[in-house]
Parts: structure tokens; sequence; C-alpha cells
């Protein structure tokens, strides 16, 4: 009696259907493809967005209400107080103000902060508004201001002359209203030497109305 015993034959790795996948023992130049979502690391480029926060800043500054006063800083100032944790800063802010017309005043604010030194410098600068003598767009004779060590010499100019000055005595002059003057420093070269002899010169100014005043 013979019996018939079913035996399936076995497969050897040469006789493999083609259509198998291979088997992912190593890094497959496929998958090094796929890598190429690195490059979407371009993303990084709309950082500029980043920019445009610090224009609404500009924009910011700008809607500022305007009431008509001339602002600018002269000169900041940075002092380094050394303690036991280090070195400690502090900042002062020189700041002229005016309405370019007859009115200056000059302000010295001191802070931590730059920002919070130069506001104090403003207020304190608005609070003293003094008026000046002028005629028309121009000083009405010559002057010489003194201050500290510095000395400002100040003459008047025909128009289209400009304002031939420079550093806080330009400053102080354009805050005033004055457009065509001739300056001379002869002293000090400090800032607030300077800025204040200016003033001192602008405080000397009298007309020709105050003139005949005082000889009546």
């Amino acid at each position: 009696m013979s019996t018939e015993t079913n035996q399936t034959p076995s497969t050897t790795p040469s006789e493999a259907p083609a259509s198998a996948a291979p088997a992912n023992n190593g890094p497959s130049g496929g998958y090094r493809g796929s890598g190429g979502n690195r490059g979407q690391g371009g993303n990084r480029g709309q950082g500029g967005n980043r920019g445009s926060r610090g224009g609404n800043r500009g924009r910011r500054e700008e809607e500022k209400p305007d009431d008509g006063i001339f602002e600018k800083v002269v000169f900041i100032n940075r002092c380094a107080k050394v303690v036991k944790g280090g070195r400690r800063f502090s900042f002062s802010a020189l700041v002229v103000v005016g309405d370019r017309a007859g009115k200056i005043g000059v302000g010295y604010g001191k802070a931590n902060e730059v920002p919070e030194s130069i506001r104090k410098g403003s207020e304190g600068a608005r609070r003293n508004l003094e008026p000046i003598k002028l005629k028309g767009d121009t000083i009405p004779h010559e002057v010489l201001g003194e201050a500290d060590g510095g000395k400002v010499l100040l003459r008047p100019a025909t128009t289209g002359t400009g304002i031939i000055a420079g550093g806080g005595v330009r400053a102080v002059l354009e805050a005033a209203g004055v457009h065509n003057v001739l300056t001379k420093s002869l002293g000090s070269n400090n800032a607030n030497a300077v800025v204040n002899a200016t003033l001192d010169g602008l405080r000397k100014l009298k007309t020709f109305e105050d003139y005949k005043a005082l000889r009546s």
C-alpha cells in the first residue's frame, strides 16, 4: 500500500518573487532623498516679520501728538559705578526744547535707562521755557555768552546765511527760531558749558525798544 506525502517545495532566495520589497537592512538612497524636507527650513526666512515689528515702533512715534515744540538731545553721558556684583550704569541726558518762535528751554535728566533720562530732561526743559528777543530771523546785535568754562560769540547775519554753528550751539539756536547767525566757541568744549553759554548770550539780547525804554 503506497502512502502519499504532501511536501511543500522549499523556495530558495534565488526563487523569491521579483515584486517583493527589499529588506530595509541598511540606509537606502530613497530615504536620503526624503531628507529634502530639511530644505523646508527655508521657512526661517519668514522671520522677516520681525522687521515689521520694529517698523511698528517707528509708526507709534510718528503718531504721537505734535504740540509744536522742537526737541533735540544734545548729549548723553554714561556713568559706571563699580559695586560688589559688578558695574552699575546710569545715564544723563542734556535736552534742548523750544517753539522756534522765541522760547527756549534746557533740561538735564538722570536715570538708569537712556529713554527715562531723556524723558526727565525733556520735562525739565519744558518747565523752564523762557522768552528771548529776536529781530526777524536773526539776533538784534552781537553778544558774548559765558557759563562755567564755556564762551560763545553770537553775531547777526543777513538772510540766506543760515546757522553757522555746530553741536550744542546749533541745537539751541534752532530751538529758539534763529535762522541766520554767525557763531564762534571760544572756551570749553563741554556740552553743558557750551549750551548754557549760548543760552546766556540769548538772555542778554535786547531790542531797540528795550534800549529806548532804558534811556527814557
